[in-house]
């Protein structure tokens, strides 16, 4: 339920309740995995003119209520939305309860996150792969997937070691009627541990530019991973465009990896603000070192982000990379690992 009108809302929650139906109640505005996910959206005119609603992608099962009988500004509030109906309320009380009665939640257990970076090299693949490889070990959901989003980055499974193992890369990836079946999803990837799939880009040996990433493809994985209870990691590091997007607006949090200098926190002005327009719920890690002396605290607040973790230097990480793939040992990688975790909803299962 998205309505700020007081009165309204009251209405609406006694409607509910009637109707036997819980309601969730996000801030305003909401996320965009929110708004899509959601099995219906109850709103009114004020809210779609306060949130900017237009910019959201148009979706079933909105419906737009009045306190009384709708005007003109209704109207053109229910579409800009894309409403199926306006309902005005007392007086149609009846028929909100009905819709009520007949919605089906879509709601699922699993998470989706998004790790971008503020400049090329600022460790968003490795800290992706660290998340997958600790919530995979703590079972913070039944599976867990790393979907590789970086197309130029050279392969995530290479950076986790399994790049010579038999499985599905996004080249091979064949989507029907827009869907993907989690089950064989999970069967089809190569694992990197238990519990843990990598849908990683394929590299083209011959010189040739890697595949485009389509973003139906993206959102067909995305939905069914998440429609699974899995836990899933995406890695945009710096890529931009459409299957960037889908991944940023899927994501129940993005978090924004930006070195601690003073160049990379003023690129990542610009990557906050970016992906701001498509998901507000933004984390920040900074990664060290910091060859100017700039502190974790003092990058967070240029940046008006939640400072999630710091990460210093960790001895003998490249090398753990170089040489079969990234093992986590206790350290701060792991640790800002946790702090992703921890800020998605806690720890294993």
């Amino acid at each position: 339920m998205l309505i700020a009108e007081h009165r309204l809302r009251d209405e609406v929650r006694r409607i509910a309740a009637a109707a036997d139906r819980r309601l969730d109640e996000p801030s305003v505005p909401p996320g965009r995995h929110v708004w899509s996910g959601a099995a219906l959206v109850v709103l009114d005119s004020a809210t779609v003119c306060a949130a900017e609603l237009a910019r959201y992608p148009r979706r079933p099962d909105t419906i737009l209520v009045t306190e009384g009988e709708p005007g003109l500004p209704e109207w053109q509030a229910a579409a800009t939305v894309g409403a199926d109906r306006v309902i005005a309320l007392p007086a149609d009380a009846d028929r909100l309860i009905e819709v009520f009665a007949e919605a089906e939640s879509t709601s699922t257990d699993g998470t989706v996150v998004a790790v971008a970076g503020a400049t090329g090299g600022a460790g968003a693949s490795v800290l992706t792969a660290a998340v997958g490889l600790v919530g995979a070990a703590c079972r913070f959901r039944p599976e867990t997937v790393v979907v590789d989003g970086a197309r130029l980055g050279g392969g995530i499974d290479l950076l986790l070691g399994v790049e010579a193992v038999d499985g599905l890369r996004w080249p091979d990836l064949v989507v029907r009627d827009g869907r993907v079946a989690a089950a064989a999803l999970h069967a089809a990837l190569p694992a990197a541990a238990p519990g843990l799939g990598v849908l990683a880009c394929g590299r083209a040996l011959d010189g040739r530019v890697p595949e485009k990433l389509g973003p139906a493809a993206v959102h067909a994985v995305l939905s069914a991973a998440r429609g699974a209870g899995d836990l899933v990691v995406c890695d945009v590091s710096g890529e931009r465009g459409p299957h960037a997007d889908s991944m940023l607006e899927a994501a129940d949090l993005v978090v924004l990896v930006v070195p601690a200098r003073l160049r990379a926190v003023a690129a990542a002005q610009a990557v906050s603000a970016y992906i701001g327009q498509r998901n507000t719920n933004q984390g920040l890690v900074v990664r060290g070192p910091a060859p100017g002396g700039l502190r974790a605290a003092e990058v967070a607040e240029a940046l008006g982000l939640p400072l999630l973790a710091a990460v210093r230097a960790e001895s003998g990480l490249d090398t753990r990379l170089e040489r079969g793939g990234l093992t986590l040992a206790r350290g701060p990688l792991r640790s800002a690992a946790e702090a992703v975790l921890a800020e998605l909803g806690g720890g294993g299962r």
